[in-house]
């Protein structure tokens, strides 16, 4: 039972869920061995190297690249990754992508952000992690060795 007011749970428009219901045991240790084949499917076709987030909404399946500073995830029409679902908060989590690496944090949500079965404040994001914001299932995508070396054909050395 939801301990506030019941016009107070009206205004802000979220479900308390326990973490048991947001993270199941399905994906409490999960990875990228864990991950559906779509997701194999999804990073087989990626041809430009970077980080992506891949989901399913509804019936659609959504490979969004990470190329700005911060992706902002939540219900919000604001949101770059929107879920129109209550147990999203409008600002629910933000990944922050820098020189440094990418990190995930939670936008000070209701029901939290978890990285493969953990909640977390905050957690660095590697490759094949899983996200898991209210009821949906985000897989953090880092293709960096995408079709072989930029550079080109590699140059012997001679002394």
């Amino acid at each position: 039972m939801d301990p506030r007011p019941s016009e107070d749970s009206d205004r802000t428009g979220t479900l308390p869920l326990q973490a048991a219901e947001l993270a199941p045991e399905s994906h409490a240790a999960a990875g990228a061995e864990d991950a559906p084949t779509w997701v194999a499917e999804a990073r087989g076709n990626l041809t430009v190297p970077g980080k992506y987030l891949a989901f399913e909404d509804g019936d659609r399946r959504q490979v969004i690249p990470v190329q700005r500073e911060w992706t902002r995830i939540g219900r919000s029409l604001a949101a770059d990754v929107r879920f129109d679902d209550a147990t999203v908060s409008r600002r629910h989590a933000l990944v922050v992508h820098q020189a440094d690496g990418t990190r995930l944090l939670d936008d000070r949500s209701l029901n939290g952000v978890f990285v493969n079965g953990r909640r977390v404040e905050w957690s660095p994001l590697k490759d094949g992690d899983q996200i898991a914001v209210g009821r949906h299932i985000l897989h953090f995508l880092d293709t960096a060795t995408v079709g072989g070396a930029v550079g080109g054909a590699p140059v012997a050395v001679t002394e």
